[in-house]
């Protein structure tokens, strides 16, 4: 039986600039409250449109020799670039690895093993030992596992264009017989979202080794998929509501990590929440940043998110897909972990876990039901005592940490008053 969806053929949605109705009529009788979720197709149609103008404009501009002139050179600078960046990198095996919490289905952490091989001026990617495929929807198609690597060498390297040529030097094995390598009829919608961030922090694991002065601590790595979807009986509708919410990001060589960022795969977050109250039968109780969530580090990990969303009336069903509830975003050189997403879901006044942490579908909520989620902090880069004091001290002072986790995570004593360093006792502390 089809779960994921609707599933069409290549099918032209416009005719000679026109939409087709039949097929539009197919669509919108397949997906829920489609007066609220078309507008993602015509939005796209719109973008489309625009684009073949401008592109047109380009043709008539430069002619079509030129144009094609221009790209193929784009290309190779691309391809060259890409390879004069990879070639000072030591010849040798990086590996990496990286876990989803679970498939959503069996209780139990996939595996992403990784070993990437520098020779030369190219590097290959393997993903031989990664679990195989899996019963629910946390597969990933080819597709997506390719685009993930892509991805995050991009994050990687920013500064070399976007281009096909960009990838030439990145030879990726094919992972057959893993779940990064999942055909029909196998579940595949979480891969998209969610398996391709775990995908992207194994790449980051590795190439830590490689350039840990260029590559950054694990970001939360999560898109925070949260659907929220029932009747409203004071509008006399059905609603969905989908929030995707942001997490820290890893820190690095230079500085701590970026809080409430955006995935590693996009830049969508959650529209403000006082949209999401006019728009749906809601209540935000708390939309706040998530303190201490960072992993510690020379370099903390930026923090994620907290906020705590109430149902205000009529019936209603939860689901989420998100990960990193089992384990945190990764820590490097001696920084720690983020910490871990956390969903609590607070049904007449009784705490409900999902037992798979991260994923879990319809749970039924009525008017007065609260979730509440926490969302990972960064990981940290390197060892969380050499952090400057001074750094400890205003993390102290915004609230970000309390005096005691100073001490704890970072070795630093601060005063009587909390404000200012006990250098005496933090160098006592710090073993030197």
């Amino acid at each position: 039986m089809e779960q994921e969806g609707l599933r069409l053929p290549p099918v032209k949605l416009f005719k000679k600039g026109e939409l087709d109705p039949e097929i539009y009529a197919i669509i919108c009788s397949n997906i829920r409250v489609a007066d609220q979720r078309i507008g993602d197709i015509r939005a796209q149609g719109a973008a489309l449109e625009v684009g073949a103008e401008r592109l047109a404009q380009v043709l008539d501009r430069y002619g079509d020799e030129t144009v094609r002139q221009a790209i193929a050179e784009l290309r190779t600078r691309a391809a060259t670039q890409m390879r004069a960046l990879i070639a000072p990198i030591p010849d040798g095996v990086y590996r990496g690895e990286a876990f989803v919490d679970s498939d959503g289905v069996v209780d139990e952490p996939l595996t992403i093993a990784l070993a990437i091989e520098k020779k030369g001026d190219t590097l290959t990617f393997d993903f031989e030992g990664s679990s195989p495929p899996c019963i629910g929807p946390m597969n990933s198609v080819l597709a997506t596992t390719l685009s993930s690597v892509y991805l995050a060498m991009r994050h990687i390297f920013p500064e070399v264009p976007l281009s096909a040529g960009a990838f030439e030097p990145l030879i990726i094995k094919r992972p057959e017989g893993t779940f990064l390598d999942a055909s029909y009829p196998r579940p595949v919608s979480g891969c998209a979202a969610e398996v391709s961030q775990r995908i992207a922090e194994a790449v980051f694991a590795a190439m830590v080794k490689a350039l840990p002065e260029k590559v950054t601590a694990a970001p939360a790595g999560s898109s925070g998929n949260f659907a929220l979807g029932g009747h409203d009986p004071a509008r006399g509708r059905d609603f969905v509501m989908y929030q995707i919410s942001g997490g820290g990001y890893g820190g690095n060589v230079d500085h701590d990590g970026l809080t409430n960022g955006c995935s590693t795969i996009g830049i969508s977050k959650s529209p403000p929440v006082e949209v999401m109250e006019q728009a749906f039968p809601v209540l935000y109780r708390r939309y706040a940043l998530r303190e201490g969530s960072g992993g510690a580090g020379e370099h903390r990990g930026g923090f994620g998110l907290s906020y705590e969303v109430e149902l205000l009336r009529g019936d209603a069903r939860a689901s989420f897909v998100m990960d990193h509830g089992r384990t945190g975003p990764q820590g490097v050189l001696g920084g720690r972990d983020g910490r871990v997403n956390e969903v609590t879901v607070r049904r007449d006044g009784k705490a409900h876990v999902p037992p798979h942490l991260s994923k879990e579908q319809d749970i039924p909520l009525k008017a007065g039901d609260r979730v509440c989620v926490g969302t990972p902090g960064g990981g940290g880069y390197g060892d969380p005592l050499k952090r400057a004091p001074e750094k400890v001290l205003r993390d102290v002072a915004l609230g970000y940490y309390t005096a005691d986790e100073a001490e704890a995570l970072f070795g630093v004593v601060l005063s009587a008053n909390g404000q200012a360093v006990d250098e005496v006792a933090t160098l006592a502390k710090r073993g030197g």
